[in-house]
């Protein structure tokens, strides 16, 4: 049966818009699938993704080496992503995680980031607050400080320099979403929203948590999706420079397992703090709850969970506003991203964050279009497989 293209990603995330790129860098007859950032969000009703935002951790220091190897990978490239798009979407203002000093989590952090060769820091309570005087943390903590390659980035603009990058290596961006994928006569057929039939060699499923769309796969991905609410404190411009050098944060102590990112400027020109890490999951069975999850505000519990944290260790705030936006992510059997083939050799699968992938994406992406062009991935360097699984 004829083609269409030779592949074809489905998804322009994080995840999917990498891999397209490096795909097209290597061969001819690339597609990508996906649509554009609804331009209001209540009023969608089609499909959405998790990088509309302008904050997102980045660090190589984590407790799993094969994580830590797919963010100090991705990271590595930052710059070149940025000089060849024209996009500048990464900011290294340094990465704090913060624990008790018997923390599993923090000994696991120190031995990944030695394996890696990582330059870190490490704090004990009186250091942590003469180098983070902003900071106020449970008493007793220590720390883990990695000040190069790590901070923040904005997932939006890093879509938009890989979406770029992408059209600059010759594959072609069809601005819908996909309804059903199949093997029919020895390729794959994409059935999108918009009535249309394409059909490819292979197709790689990279659509985050709407990979576990009804009736997108003949048989769906094993996987579950959260949905989480991120809420941003305002800081006015007067106060912004007792912030002055603040590193991405992540706490993990008794009571509190959060995420805060320093103030960044959005797109309406104010400067916002962001924080997240649910206090309980909500699940979201379906496209049809995540759609309508998207077109919320997220939870007023998990609001309020977060203006106590937030008032306990950054006692200096006096936010001007508080809002808060709706996000989900993806969790595996494996915990590692699904990079592989479904029960047919023309169907491939590229998911699952486990809420921590934005910084990786790019080698996430780079490792789908290896599954695409050499069959599977080996000989990578990690110690997972990122077998994907399917109910």
């Amino acid at each position: 049966m004829a083609v269409d293209f030779r592949f074809i990603v489905i998804g322009r995330g994080m995840m999917g818009a990498a891999a397209a790129k490096y795909l097209a860098r290597r061969t001819d007859g690339v597609a990508v699938i996906g649509p554009d950032e609804p331009e209001d969000r209540k009023a969608h009703e089609g499909v959405f993704a998790s990088h509309y935002d302008e904050g997102r951790i980045t660090r190589t220091i984590d407790p799993d080496r094969d994580w830590a190897l797919l963010a100090n990978r991705s990271i590595a490239r930052y710059g070149e992503i940025a000089e060849e798009s024209g996009v500048d979407f990464y900011t290294q203002a340094g990465c704090l995680a913060v624990g008790p000093p018997a923390s599993d989590y923090l000994a696991a952090t120190r031995r990944a980031a030695t394996s890696l060769g990582v330059d870190t820091a490490s704090f004990e309570e009186a250091g942590l607050r003469r180098q983070f005087p902003y900071f106020d943390f449970p008493a007793g903590s220590t720390g883990i400080f990695q000040a190069k390659g790590a901070g923040h980035i904005s997932p939006r603009k890093l879509v938009k320099a890989q979406s770029l990058l992408l059209e600059k290596a010759g594959a072609t961006v069809i601005r819908d979403h996909a309804t059903s994928i199949r093997q029919e006569g020895g390729v794959a057929v994409v059935t999108t929203d918009g009535g249309e039939v394409w059909r490819a060699e292979k197709v790689l499923l990279a659509a985050g948590g709407f990979s576990i769309s009804q009736n997108l796969l003949p048989q769906s991905v094993d996987m579950t999706v959260y949905g989480r609410t991120v809420t941003l404190f305002e800081v006015a411009e007067e106060d912004a420079h007792r912030f002055a050098g603040m590193p991405s944060l992540i706490l993990d102590a008794p009571g509190i397992d959060i995420y805060l990112l320093p103030p960044i400027r959005y797109s309406d020109g104010k400067l916002y703090l962001k924080i997240g890490g649910d206090p309980d999951n909500l699940v979201l069975n379906n496209d049809k709850d995540m759609r309508a999850w998207f077109r919320t505000d997220g939870r007023e519990v998990a609001r309020e969970h977060f203006k106590s944290i937030v008032a306990r260790i950054l006692p200096e705030l006096e936010a001007r506003s508080i809002s808060s936006s709706s996000c989900v992510v993806s969790y595996t059997r494996s915990r590692y991203p699904m990079i592989g083939y479904t029960a047919s050799p023309h169907i491939a699968v590229l998911t699952g964050c486990m809420g921590t992938s934005a910084k990786s994406s790019d080698e996430i992406g780079r490792l789908g279009a290896e599954l695409i062009l050499a069959g599977g991935i080996k000989d990578q360097g990690y110690a997972t497989d990122f077998a994907p699984y399917f109910r």
